[in-house]
């Protein structure tokens, strides 16, 4: 039983942690680090329900909506692509998106794995 207790409040604190409060993307528009996933997530199921393609140009945010179309540029060396968000993330500390393959080929930032960018919504 009181391990039932312990698991129980374990997950009430994480739960408590995780953000999930959908933002308005009507004039989102915010500069943070970017960083990338590939090959090892093909084909699997994002949050949205679709099959990831690491070729396509797509994107993970952790509260603006799913379908969301946002311009990203790559605030090194300008480069700039359209990607859609259809995941959510990125899991790691101090990262504002998670691109996909094609989109973070587009930007420029394959060598380096993350780059500085500034994300807006298009309307």
């Amino acid at each position: 039983m009181k391990r039932l207790l312990g698991a129980c409040a374990l997950l009430s604190l994480l739960a408590g942690c995780a953000s999930t409060d959908v933002v308005d993307p009507h004039g989102y528009d915010q500069t943070g680090m970017a960083s990338y996933y590939g090959a090892r997530h093909q084909g699997k199921r994002t949050a949205s329900g679709e099959r990831f393609d690491k070729n396509s140009l797509t994107a993970a945010h952790r509260q603006l909506p799913f379908g969301t179309r946002l311009k990203v540029t790559n605030l090194k060396n300008d480069k700039s692509c359209v990607v859609r968000i259809n995941d959510r993330g990125p899991h790691t500390r101090g990262r504002l998106i998670d691109l996909s393959h094609e989109a973070a080929e587009q930007l420029g930032m394959l060598n380096s794995g993350t780059a500085r960018v500034r994300v807006q919504a298009l309307d």
